[in-house]
C-alpha cells in the first residue's frame, strides 16, 4: 500500500492568517495549539494533519478542498518560469531541487520571486532611461500616442458596449440596403465620390451645409465602406464613444482625442464586421484572415485588427496581439490581447518575421517564437499597402503581424497538418535580451560589461562579462 502523501500548506496558511488579521498566537489560541506549532506549519516544517485540516475548516468556515489544494504547485510553476530566464542558463537547476525549495523553504521561495519581479521591473525601467535622458521631464507620460495605447492595452482592446451598439446599428444598415442607403434614409445625407484635387488632402469629409458625405474616389471598396461606417459611428454612436473614453485619465488633450478616434474606428469595424457573425465565421474558417476579409468585404489589415477584439465576456475567441511596422522598424500600431511583450521604445527583434515580410510582399509568413522567459507564440506576418489608387499617388508599405500564444495555435488554419517546429528565439529588444550568442544583436543587454577585443574577438557583435 503506497504511503499517504503528506500535506504541506505553509504559504496558504500564512496567507489565510494574514487575510484574517491574526497573529500566530491568535491562530494558535483559536486552534488550541501552541504558537510554535503554527510557526512550524507556516514554514512547512510540519505537515498538516487531517485533524488540523478539519479544525481549520470548522474554526474559520473554510472549504477544506480550497485549503488542502496543492498551493505549492502554482508557486513551483512561477519559480520554474523565473528560473528559465537566460541569465540562469549556465546554472544547473534540477526540477527536484526546485520542488524541494518550494516545499521546505516557502519563505525563501517567496523572497526569490519577489526579487525576480523587482528585477524585471527595474530591467524595464533601465531600458527606458535612454528615453528619459533625451527628455528629462518624462515626456513619455505626456505623449498622446502612449496615452492612447495605454488606454487600449489596459482594456485588451475590447469594448463590449461598442460591439453591442454597433451590432444593432449594423442590422439597421442592412435593412436600409447598405451604408449609403442608411445615411440617406436616417440622416438625409447624400454620398458622393470626389477626385483627390477636390478633397484637398482628405479621404472623407462631412459637409453639414450641403448634407453630403464626400469620399475620395481613389479609395478601394474596403476603405470606402470603412470610411462611411466611421462617419455613421460619429453620427450615431458619439455618446457611446464619449462614455467609454470618460473611463480613462488623460494628461493631454491629444491623448484623449486619439483615444476617441481609436474608439470610433473600433465601432466602425464592429459595424462592418458585427461581433456575433464575425466571431462565428472566425471559428468556422479557422481564423483565415484572407478568407474572412473576402467574406466581409474588408481589407487584410482591417480583418486582422478586428480579430484582436474578440474578447467579449462569454463569447471569447482566440486572444491575439497585433503590430504594424514600417521598413525602418517604426511601430505605428500595436494591440495586445495575448500577453506578448512589446518593446516600449526603440526597435523590436530583427529575427521576428514581421521585419522580414518586406522581402516577400503580400505573402503570409508564419513563425513560431520563443521569448527569453520561455513563453511561446505563433505569428503570421504580411505586408499591406496604404494610399495609392492612382498613378503617381503616394503609397506606404507596412508589415503587420498577428499572433497568439502557442497553446491556441492549433485552432488556426496556418498550423493545420504541420508539426510544431523549433521556435525562433527572439527578444523584446536587444537591451532587454540576455541571449549572449545572438549574432543579430545591435546593442549589449543592460547589466553586462563589454569586454575588450585585444586578445579575443567573439563571433557576436559584442563580447560581455558573465556578471
Amino acid at each position: 500500500m503506497p504511503a499517504q502523501r503528506r500535506l504541506y500548506v505553509g504559504p496558504s496558511l500564512r496567507r489565510l492568517r494574514r487575510d484574517l488579521g491574526l497573529t500566530q498566537a491568535d491562530m494558535a489560541s483559536d486552534l488550541e495549539v501552541s504558537a510554535s506549532y503554527v510557526a512550524l506549519l507556516e514554514r512547512n516544517h510540519r505537515p498538516l494533519s487531517a485533524e488540523m485540516l478539519l479544525r481549520l475548516a470548522q474554526t474559520y468556515k473554510l472549504d477544506m478542498a480550497t485549503l488542502a489544494g496543492d498551493a505549492s504547485t502554482d508557486i513551483a510553476a512561477r519559480l520554474q518560469s523565473a528560473l528559465k530566464d537566460p541569465m540562469f542558463a549556465d546554472i544547473d537547476l534540477p526540477p527536484l531541487e526546485n520542488a524541494d525549495l518550494v516545499t521546505n523553504f516557502p519563505g525563501v521561495t517567496e523572497a526569490l520571486l519577489r526579487l525576480y519581479t523587482a528585477y524585471q521591473e527595474e530591467h524595464l525601467a533601465l531600458a527606458d532611461r535612454s528615453v528619459e535622458a533625451v527628455d528629462p521631464d518624462g515626456a513619455d507620460s505626456a505623449d498622446p500616442v502612449a496615452e492612447s495605447r495605454r488606454f487600449l492595452a489596459a482594456r485588451r482592446n475590447s469594448f463590449p458596449v461598442l460591439d453591442e451598439a454597433a451590432e444593432r446599428l449594423a442590422a439597421a444598415v442592412a435593412e436600409a440596403g447598405g451604408l449609403e442607403g442608411y445615411l440617406s434614409e436616417t440622416h438625409g445625407l447624400r454620398t458622393r465620390r470626389m477626385p483627390p484635387d477636390v478633397m484637398v488632402g482628405s479621404i472623407r469629409r462631412y459637409d453639414l451645409h450641403r448634407r453630403e458625405v464626400l469620399v475620395d474616389d481613389t479609395l478601394d471598396a474596403a476603405s470606402r465602406s470603412f470610411q462611411l461606417a466611421l462617419q455613421i459611428a460619429w453620427l450615431d454612436l458619439r455618446a457611446d464613444i464619449e462614455a467609454v473614453a470618460a473611463g480613462g485619465v488623460f494628461a493631454t488633450e491629444g491623448g484623449e482625442r486619439l483615444t476617441k478616434r481609436a474608439l470610433a474606428s473600433y465601432a466602425a469595424a464592429a459595424m462592418v464586421m458585427p461581433y456575433t457573425a464575425f466571431a462565428r465565421a472566425a471559428e468556422t474558417r479557422r481564423y483565415d484572415v484572407e478568407a474572412l476579409a473576402r467574406q466581409f468585404g474588408t481589407s487584410f489589415e482591417q480583418t486582422a485588427h478586428r480579430l484582436t477584439t474578440l474578447q467579449k465576456p462569454g463569447q471569447e475567441r482566440v486572444p491575439f496581439f497585433f503590430i504594424r511596422v514600417d521598413p525602418a522598424g517604426n511601430v505605428s500600431k500595436r494591440l495586445d490581447g495575448a500577453g506578448f511583450s512589446f518593446a516600449r521604445h526603440g526597435g523590436g527583434c530583427p529575427l521576428w518575421s514581421v521585419h522580414l515580410a518586406f522581402r516577400t510582399p503580400r505573402e503570409i509568413v508564419t513563425q513560431w517564437l520563443e521569448l527569453p522567459d520561455g513563453q511561446r507564440f505563433f505569428s503570421i506576418a504580411r505586408t499591406v499597402t496604404a494610399g495609392g489608387g492612382a498613378f503617381g499617388a503616394q503609397r506606404v508599405e507596412r508589415a503587420i503581424a498577428l499572433g497568439c500564444a502557442a497553446e491556441h495555435a492549433h485552432r488556426l488554419i496556418y498550423t493545420h497538418g504541420a508539426p510544431e517546429p523549433d521556435p525562433t528565439p527572439i527578444g523584446v529588444t536587444c537591451r532587454l535580451c540576455q541571449r549572449m550568442e545572438c549574432t543579430a544583436r545591435s546593442a549589449p543587454p543592460i547589466g553586462r560589461q563589454i569586454l575588450p577585443d585585444d586578445i579575443r574577438r567573439t563571433s557576436t557583435p559584442f563580447g560581455f562579462s558573465d556578471g
